[in-house]
This record gives structure tokens, sequence and C-alpha cells, in this order.
């Protein structure tokens, strides 16, 4: 499948990844020691909702917008205010002015001690994402693989952070890269926080997926899982996602009881009939 962020901007996946990323990216700042943020697959980091792209399928009807216009209970609202405020304003229909894409995230939440390096190996995209982000001491882009430049970075020089693997699933043997690139990074940076994301449609093939990242043999995996329920069928006839996930290595220790708070919340509004579904449990146990 295709999965190049302009075309699903604001969406339920991303919710659910730039929910999760703002939790993760608050703790660290917790510390005043600076931190590094690696992200595998940037995009062209923020995103306007009326271009072609989003008009095509305005998936950030059914995902951001809907988070916008809510009213969550106070523990949830909690959760998601970092989240909103990199989002930024919206009008009356939830639409915001743009959407941030995760460098857009991590510019806005991180500080000026901590540093962001971004890869993205298309050019247009690399183009929109240094225009977008504009001049930021903070940023390092370069135009190489982000799996090869993942392994690259690893381990930063500031040892502590946290790398988004993020790509796009043009290629078929997607989910193979994710697993050979998390075993490799975790190898050289046991102790760093990962997050990976993946679409998913075959249950036995994610099944697979699983069993082969558990079998590195890492322990603090977090598995989150968001089922928002089938909608309607495009203009060629495929069925849009349904249901996504991340991985996230080495979790901050309140990530767990943060998404079992937030997870049931965004399964209920963001599903697109009935009751979403959605999975908060360990992959490899906590140590």
């Amino acid at each position: 499948m295709n999965y190049r962020h302009a075309f699903h901007a604001g969406s339920f996946v991303d919710v659910l990844k730039h929910a999760v990323l703002a939790r993760i990216l608050v703790y660290l700042t917790l510390k005043d020691a600076p931190f590094r943020f690696i992200d595998t697959h940037a995009g062209a980091g923020r995103y306007d909702l009326s271009s072609a792209e989003a008009r095509r399928a305005p998936e950030w009807r059914d995902g951001i917008a809907r988070v916008l216009k809510s009213s969550p209970p106070a523990a949830v609202a909690g959760l998601i205010e970092p989240y909103l405020r990199a989002v930024g304003p919206h009008d009356a229909s939830g639409m915001p002015a743009s959407y941030p894409g995760s460098p857009a995230i991590a510019q806005a939440l991180m500080r000026p001690q901590d540093r962001i390096a971004l890869c993205e190996a298309h050019p247009e995209e690399r183009a929109k994402l240094i225009a977008a982000l504009g001049h930021d001491g903070r940023l390092s882009i370069v135009g190489t693989d982000g799996y090869v430049a993942l392994n690259a970075y690893l381990p930063p020089k500031e040892r502590r952070g946290v790398a988004l693997i993020d790509p796009p699933f043009e290629e078929p043997d997607e989910l193979r890269r994710v697993e050979e690139a998390l075993a490799r990074a975790i190898g050289k940076w046991p102790t760093g926080v990962y997050v990976a994301w993946r679409p998913i449609r075959e249950t036995k093939a994610d099944a697979r997926f699983l069993n082969a990242v558990a079998a590195i043999g890492a322990p603090n995996i977090l598995r989150l899982e968001l089922d928002v329920g089938p909608g309607e069928a495009g203009a060629h006839g495929q069925e849009p996602l349904a249901r996504a996930g991340l991985l996230v290595v080495n979790p901050p220790h309140t990530l767990f009881a943060e998404a079992r708070a937030l997870m049931p919340w965004l399964a209920v509004l963001l599903a697109r009939g009935g009751r979403g579904a959605h999975a908060c449990e360990w992959l490899t146990e906590p140590r």
C-alpha cells in the first residue's frame, strides 16, 4: 500500500502517532539534559488540508477534526494538550490552518538545547520540509535513505532521545525493513526510545511481523493499536485503512498508564460506525 503523508494528513493514524509522540517528547523535556529526535521518513513537515492531495480523501474530518471538536474528560484533555498545542488553531469545522507532520510536532514541543535530525529521500518533499520548518539551528535535514541514516545517527551524542520509523509503506517488503532497522538500532543503542508505526491490513502478516520484532530479544516493547472500523471504498474500490499500530521500544515509564487512558477514548471518538477497538499491551515484558 501507499501511505504518503500528504494524502492522509490528520487521519486517525496521524492522531494516534502524534498524540503518542507528543507524550514521549513531553516526558523527555522533564530532564534538563538535551535529547535528539530522529525521523526516518519526515515528509513535507506540514500539510495544507485544502490541497489536492488532502481533498482527494479528506481523512482529517474523521481524525483531527473530531479531536479538535471534542470535549474530552479532564484526564484525557491533559494528555492531548501538548499535541493539540502543536496542531494550532482551527476553524468551526475542526480544520486546522495546516496539519503538522512529526517534524513540526517535534519542533513545537522541543527546547532550544535539543536537536532534530530529519531524513527525507524524495527531493520535492525535502524541499517542502525545509520551507515548512524554516531556519532553525536545532535542525539537520538529509536526503539519504531513512534506514541508512538511522543507522548512521546512532547512538546520538546526546545519549537521550527518540527515533520515529515512519515509512510510507510503498514497498512490499517494508515490514521486513522496519524489523531489520529496529534490530540494528537496538543493537547499537539499546537504551533509546523507538516508535515504529505500521498499517494493519492482513492479520497473519502482522502477526509474523510482531513475532519477528519480539524475537529481537529486547524487553520493554509496548504495542498500541487502533481499529476505527471499515469505511466507504474509494474511487478505485480500495477500502480505507481501518487499523494501525505503534510499537514503542523503551517507552517512558508513564506511557503505559497514559495510553490506557487515551486509547479507549480515541477508539470511541474516531470509530467510523459503532464502537472502535484498541490494544494497549506489552509485546515483550518490561524490566
